[in-house]
């Protein structure tokens, strides 16, 4: 998983996102809490600053006892849980507890009182965390009546004021900040995703595709993006690579057009079969010879190779058909194996559409997936298919459209598969189609006669069946069907063909 391009670009984009909001979730928390306790300081220190102005206006009157009456009003508060004023030695002289009065205030309410500051935050057991602020009260001139004008400072006003409740609103705001941070991480992340794997993932993956379609061979694919981006501009010289190929291609088998027009004319028994493989099987040694050197020339890697090796492999089957044209009475026995007919059929359509005049047809495959192998032999298959094909093209002079449709059917309880191929061509009369197997029977100037009634042989060897279909409105529809594998009467056709 971690091999491919856009799962590490996905992985490496979340982590440094997450550690991107880790870092603002923390200094935001950490701000967040400043701002708690500076609030907390303020509500305290205005607090501080009312209880002075009470003892103040109580003392300028006079009315000194009340002094501790307000200490225990105010430290009513369910925050503070320490409100006293205590001597600068330290002894408590007045106190929200009067309890306290008398005693020595705590070591850490005094180093406050001794530090430049003027508040604090300790431990205050049992009562948690507390802020704790002092404040001077100085003996200013209306106190001199009461406390004469030696002392500056009368005494220090202290309040320890609970942050349990500031610290529980900031662990809240702590937790809510810390949910939205996961959330926004996780709808980025989850975005992110997706429109990498949208216009990123998805074009590699049919660049991909369509790379391992023109690995086998299939020249036509062409990668529709509207994109103008890097991507864009990949798939645009995808696009042109498979187009030069692809012209490459026709360049090469064009030079072999001719020698497919020679199939069509095959040799027939005695002196016309005798000088037919004189004119055929000569030069096709030659075109083996040639095409041999040429595909040596190319390297295994140059797509030309495999566009070579199949010249040589049609050459091969040439010249095994000029062979079974001298025994048109008698043909060689198939060489019988289980075979993809629609295997077959796509490779001699590949083949048969290199021949010239075949701009304006149409070839259309309707092919049955899933199809059981036939028992044929592969190459007398293709010899058949490849005559009909060819005598398709050459009845579509204006143009039409050749259609080559398979299925499986059943014939009395044994299964079949059916091959037809039609064609949009003007027909065939009925004087014509009754005679379109007899041997030697052509309507050609330059044919033989002996094209469709070697394929009637073949097929009828394969314990198959041939017939034909024709009228002026529809065309021609040649059916083939052919047994599938485990059929055993091949074997019983195979015997009678022996012992002939």
């Amino acid at each position: 998983m971690f091999k491919s391009l856009t799962t590490r670009i996905i992985l490496t984009t979340i982590t440094l996102l997450v550690c991107g909001i880790y870092l603002y979730t923390f200094f935001n928390v950490r701000h967040q809490q400043a701002q708690f306790i500076d609030s907390a300081r303020e509500s305290t220190e205005l607090l501080l600053h009312t209880i002075e102005n009470s003892i103040y206006n109580t003392m300028h009157l006079g009315n000194v006892q009340d002094v501790g009456s307000i200490l225990a009003m105010v430290g009513q508060h369910n925050q503070l849980v320490g409100v006293r004023i205590f001597h600068p030695q330290g002894i408590i002289l007045r106190s929200a507890n009067p309890s306290e009065v008398g005693r020595t205030v705590g070591p850490n309410d005094y180093k406050l009182y001794q530090s430049p500051k003027n508040y604090s935050i300790f431990d205050f057991p049992p009562h948690g965390e507390v802020l704790a602020m002092v404040k001077p009260i100085y003996n200013e001139t209306p106190c001199h009546t009461c406390h004469g004008n030696k002392a500056r400072v009368l005494g220090i006003l202290n309040i320890n004021y609970s942050l349990n409740r500031t610290k529980m609103q900031m662990l809240e705001a702590t937790r809510i900040f810390v949910f939205s941070s996961v959330a926004i991480t996780l709808f980025l992340a989850i975005a992110i995703s997706l429109i990498l794997l949208k216009f990123v993932k998805r074009p590699l993956d049919s660049i991909i595709e369509n790379m391992s379609r023109v690995e086998n061979g299939d020249l036509s694919v062409h990668i529709n993006y509207q994109g103008k981006d890097e991507i864009g501009r990949l798939i645009s010289s995808f696009n042109s690579m498979v187009d030069r190929l692809d012209n490459a291609k026709k360049e090469l088998e064009q030079i072999h057009f001719q020698q497919l027009e020679r199939a069509d004319r095959l040799a027939s028994i005695g002196e016309m079969a005798a000088g037919i493989a004189h004119e055929i099987k000569n030069p096709l040694a030659g075109i083996s010879a040639a095409v041999t050197i040429i595909k040596d020339d190319l390297g295994r890697s140059d797509p030309r190779s495999e566009i070579l090796s199949e010249v040589l492999q049609q050459v091969q089957r040439l010249d095994k058909t000029v062979n079974d044209l001298l025994f048109f009475g008698k043909p060689s026995l198939p060489e019988l194996a289980c075979i993809d007919i629609n295997e077959v059929i796509e490779k001699t359509l590949k083949f048969a559409s290199q021949h010239r005049g075949l701009k304006n047809i149409e070839k259309r495959l309707e092919l049955a997936p899933g199809l059981p192998t036939v028992y044929a032999d592969g190459k007398q298959m293709q010899q058949v298919f490849l005559n009909i094909i060819l005598n398709a093209f050459q009845a579509m002079t204006n143009g039409g459209v050749l259609t080559i449709s398979t299925s499986r059917i059943l014939l009395q309880e044994r299964g079949f598969v059916k091959i037809d191929v039609a064609d949009t061509g003007p027909g065939i009369p009925p004087q014509i189609l009754e005679k379109i197997f007899t041997p030697f029977f052509t309507t050609k100037a330059q044919g033989t006669g002996l094209g469709l009634p070697i394929c009637c042989k073949l097929i009828n060897l394969h314990n198959g069946a041939i017939r034909v279909a024709s009228n002026d409105y529809h065309g021609t529809v040649f059916t083939i069907e052919l047994p599938a594998c485990g059929v055993n009467e091949l074997d019983d056709t195979r015997r009678d063909y022996e012992a002939q």
